[in-house]
């Protein structure tokens, strides 16, 4: 199946399925929604595309028994059905609150405004610009593996893009605090609680991102966000990372790499962006270019780029 595919091993695909029930005079689809799961190419091709969770394969379930006919006075059974608790579920906002975050026709339409490249990740009031920088790259490059990540954590509470494993703990997946302003916007959709504080929880090992002001949970080293790229199947070009700022030269170097249609990321302090209110000189806040890098006549430096949901100018 797999020998004619000349794509690198890393390769992201999506496994679609429907499963029939053939009975001695018809054939019933019982999957009316196809299955979905994401798989790499190495995963298909040496046969570990499945899980070892049952619910997690493409499956269904069903109950047998022969019931007494009419004739006889028929008969009724009660059959006691499970379903599984949902990952995720906010504290102060529980299944069936008017306002939960994590409401599944709500997250539906988050993921269908996202992969149509309508709306983009946004952490807003949460300190998560390292996941939102990532996921922002994975939406741009491959939307169905972004729609096919977030479908997966809201139905299971986790998920695996290449071999980036998104696992969030019990806190993160069951958040304190208030979701929602004065005004009612939302401080983070739950779309976002669950891809970038999902992500950003999954490698910390001794603090839990469990509510929207958990900064120091959410800081991102320049270390793991390389290594979340390159789980997730890119490849690291050029890295210019150090003590000191990049000058001239590396400001340069990074353009003509956006000129050949490389992710740009980078970690800069954002009292730089337009209307920032940020004082500090500290890089902080990691944003991916959308443009290049240019200069006015009167000397003023400007950048497109992509932070805190939008296409911002620093």
């Amino acid at each position: 199946m797999t020998g004619n595919i000349n794509e690198p091993l890393s390769t992201i695909y999506i496994m679609e399925m429907k499963l029939y029930r053939k009975t001695m005079l018809h054939t019933h689809c019982v999957t009316p929604v196809p299955f979905t799961k994401m798989y790499t190419l190495e995963e298909v091709a040496s046969g570990k595309a499945w899980s070892p969770v049952k619910r997690e394969n493409p499956c269904y379930f069903e109950s047998k028994g022969t019931m007494k006919p009419e004739s006889q006075g028929g008969e009724t059974k009660h059959i006691k059905i499970t379903v599984p608790e949902r990952p995720f579920i906010a504290k102060e906002y529980p299944i069936g609150n008017p306002r939960d975050p994590f409401d599944k026709n709500l997250i539906e339409r988050q993921i269908d405004e996202r992969f149509n490249g309508f709306d983009f990740p946004n952490q807003i009031a949460a300190s998560v610009c390292g996941p939102a920088a990532f996921f922002y790259c994975l939406q741009k490059d491959r939307p169905d593996a972004y729609a096919q990540a977030a479908r997966e954590l809201w139905r299971y509470g986790k998920t695996k893009i290449g071999d980036l494993i998104i696992s969030p703990g019990e806190g993160c997946r069951h958040p304190t605090g208030i979701f929602y302003y004065d005004d009612g916007k939302p401080k983070i959709a739950g779309t976002d609680w669950m891809t970038l504080a999902g992500l950003r929880d999954s490698e910390n090992t001794v603090l839990s991102f469990d509510a929207l002001d958990s900064p120091v949970a959410g800081i991102t080293m320049w270390q793991t966000l390389t290594e979340w790229f390159e789980k997730a199947g890119y490849e690291r070009i050029f890295s210019n990372v150090g003590i000191t700022q990049a000058g001239i030269q590396g400001i340069r170097d990074l353009n003509k790499y956006k000129e050949q249609g490389y992710k740009v990321v980078t970690l800069i302090n954002d009292g730089l962006l337009v209307n920032s209110t940020n004082k500090t000189t500290l890089p902080t806040h990691w944003v991916v270019w959308d443009g290049l890098v240019t200069q006015d006549s009167n000397g003023y430096i400007s950048l497109e780029l992509y932070s805190r949901g939008k296409q911002e100018t620093g």
